[in-house]
Order: structure tokens, then C-alpha cells, then sequence
């Protein structure tokens, strides 16, 4: 694990794209601002690690329920919303 000493302000590189900033301190709480492409995702590690839980058991799922879940529905069609020309 890399350990880097900031101060308030002050920001973190990684790569070129993600800036981590940190926007405040107060007694053993600090607050740090991420600037990173909204294709990453970005979450709080205990977020993450339930995301994570539910992905895995959504997994362990019987084959049956989860291709029904995922099962293409009947085709929509849809109405055009084009004007005939003049």
C-alpha cells in the first residue's frame, strides 16, 4: 500500500484521468473529493463490497430463475412519431 501525507487542497494523481482531492479535515474524519470519468464506477468500499455479495449470489442462483429473469421479453412496436411530408 502506497502512504502519501496531503494536505488540505492539496490532490493525488492516478493516471491521467483521476484526481483525488483532499476538500476538508476535521478531528479524525477526512473528506476527499474524486474527479474521475463517470465510466468509472466509484464507490465506498463497504458499497462496494455489497454490491459485490448480491452480484455473487445473484450467480449461485438456480440456472431456471435466472433465465427467466433474464429471458427476452415479446417485441415491443413501436409507434412512429415522424410527420408524412407536406
Amino acid at each position: 500500500m502506497l502512504v502519501l501525507t496531503r494536505k488540505l487542497n492539496q490532490a493525488i494523481m492516478i493516471g491521467d484521468d483521476i484526481r483525488i482531492v483532499v476538500v476538508g479535515v476535521d478531528r479524525d474524519t477526512v473528506k476527499i473529493g474524486i474527479d474521475a470519468p463517470r465510466s468509472l464506477a466509484v464507490h465506498r468500499s463497504e458499497v462496494y463490497d455489497e454490491i459485490r455479495r448480491v452480484n455473487e449470489a445473484a450467480v449461485l442462483e438456480t440456472p431456471s430463475v435466472v433465465a427467466a429473469a433474464v429471458a427476452p421479453a415479446r417485441p415491443i412496436r413501436l409507434k412512429s412519431r415522424r410527420q408524412p411530408p407536406k
